[in-house]
């Protein structure tokens, strides 16, 4: 198990950029074996996959956020991020960091999931 706290999210224009963080506090294991990623919602839809980076390194996006967001961690902080540019309304949201074993897969839910942050995106 581990404990994610998100910071920064807030009000933003739309074309816009944000970054948003997630402190992990792991009680079991190192950082670094956890896969990482970010899921949002938005009232009345499901929480949705966004970005995700494994053990590895390795990332994996929505289509709709390509060439847009990047997602990055640094084991030695125990810290994920996620930094969203050309930022969109459509992007409005809560943003939750998510934490599971090794990889953090699009077809089932993460083990760990945080508090969340909201992300609102004005046009």
């Amino acid at each position: 198990q581990v404990q994610l706290v998100e910071s920064g999210g807030g009000l933003v224009q739309a074309g816009g950029s944000q970054g948003l963080s997630c402190a992990a506090s792991p009680s079991q294991r190192a950082f670094f074996t956890y896969g990482m990623g970010w899921f949002r919602q938005t009232p009345g839809k499901e929480r949705e996959f966004v970005a995700a980076i494994d053990y590895t390194f390795a990332t994996d996006y929505r289509d709709s956020v390509k060439g847009r967001f990047s997602i990055s961690r640094d084991n030695a902080k125990n810290t994920t991020y996620l930094q969203m540019n050309s930022l969109r309304p459509e992007d409005t949201a809560v943003y939750y960091c998510v934490a599971d074993d090794l990889v953090v897969l699009t077809t089932r839910p993460p083990k760990d999931w945080g508090q969340g942050t909201q992300v609102t995106v004005s046009s």
